[in-house]
């Protein structure tokens, strides 16, 4: 595993994408503050741009750096939480604008994925992390489910869990409102 993350934090480091199996599906990424590997990920997706994608983060002091607040109510979900839960916080900073919707929310999932978080770690920022699908397209279950021509398309397919035969799940959605209440979007 130590081979692959720092062979994958070298291409993140030099504004690359790539393919990587995260704590739910396969995704595609990049380092969440580089404007043009995010903007580049969005053409490779074929997904219109400041349609949202979600970042990854290894801490709640990641998660910090990129919203102005963390409820109380989100700190015991993200101290307590096992099952893999997205949750969408408004007022982003710290990210490019490309990777904000209009509204300015950022969705973010605190990972206890070993390899994600040895990955984000080791680039010290968080990553983009979207499907690995083409826009519109049904979301892979596994890395075979993968289409060739994505596969081509990043600058590295990271070769950590592709032989993985258990289907993968998404994430629950959960997103804070302003006044601090939790909404479930996706459970």
């Amino acid at each position: 595993m130590h081979e692959e993350v720092t062979l994958c934090t070298r291409i993140l480091r030099e504004g690359g994408c790539i393919l990587y199996p995260t704590d739910t599906i396969w995704g595609l990424g990049c380092d969440a503050t580089d404007p043009e590997a995010v903007a580049r990920v969005y053409r490779i997706k074929r997904r219109p741009d400041r349609k949202s994608m979600l970042v990854l983060a290894d801490s709640p002091d990641m998660i910090a750096r990129h919203v102005e607040q963390i409820p109380e109510s989100v700190l015991h979900l993200l101290t307590g939480e096992t099952r893999p839960t997205t949750i969408i916080y408004p007022d982003a900073r710290n990210l490019p604008s490309v990777l904000l919707p209009e509204e300015g929310t950022i969705g973010i999932r605190l990972v206890r994925d070993p390899f994600c978080v040895a990955l984000i770690r080791a680039l010290g920022r968080p990553l983009v992390s979207t499907s690995a699908n083409f826009a519109g397209e049904p979301s892979p279950a596994r890395y075979r489910d993968i289409s060739e021509h994505l596969k081509r398309e990043v600058d590295h397919v990271c070769r950590w869990r592709q032989g993985e035969e258990t289907p993968a799940h998404p994430s629950r959605i959960l997103k804070v409102e302003a006044d601090g209440h939790i909404v479930v979007l996706r459970e």
